[in-house]
């Protein structure tokens, strides 16, 4: 039976022939292309070609963008229901972010005045999931009432109400 150090051996030297018949040199550095971006310290770390992870790229990206808090904030509105229970997302759903203000609408007047009881609660748990200082105020607005503009043009004046002509 043949050692496997012996084995190992002869595997790389038929490798090594293979790489000559090529017109490879085993052991040099390879050629390349005078075309070819130079490297700035050939031979240590990654250079501008190298292949990054995404994430690191993203999150560059965002950081010298300046987006960081709009996309944390944004993460939270695509898991409201998580933050803040089930029986509150029912009736309140984030609207916009704007200058650290989050503005949330609820369904009626009375989960208005439950969710405006409950900010300072609402403001704690936004700080645990997106950081402290990214949203600083939350603003609840109640439902709308219906609209009676209709069309792209309309008129000023006393509205629907106007029975007069």
């Amino acid at each position: 039976m043949t050692p496997p150090s012996e084995v190992a051996r002869e595997a790389l030297n038929r490798a090594k022939a293979a790489a000559r018949a090529k017109g490879l040199r085993p052991g040099s550095p390879s050629r390349r292309s005078p075309l070819a971006e130079p490297r700035k310290d050939p031979g240590r770390g990654p250079n501008a070609r190298d292949p990054r992870l995404m994430s690191d790229v993203v999150a560059r990206l965002l950081r010298d963008k300046g987006w960081t808090a709009e996309v944390s904030v944004g993460g939270v509105v695509g898991r409201w229901r998580e933050i803040v229970g089930d029986q509150v997302a029912d009736h309140c759903t984030p609207e916009t972010f704007e200058d650290k203000v989050l503005v949330v609408r609820t369904d009626s007047t009375a989960w208005a005045t439950q969710v405006r009881l409950l900010v300072p609660t609402l403001l704690r748990r936004l700080a645990e999931e997106v950081g402290e200082g990214v949203v600083e105020q939350v603003t609840v607005l109640g439902p709308s009432g219906p609209s009676f503009r209709r069309g792209r043009r309309t008129v000023r004046g006393p509205g629907p109400g106007d029975t007069f002509g």
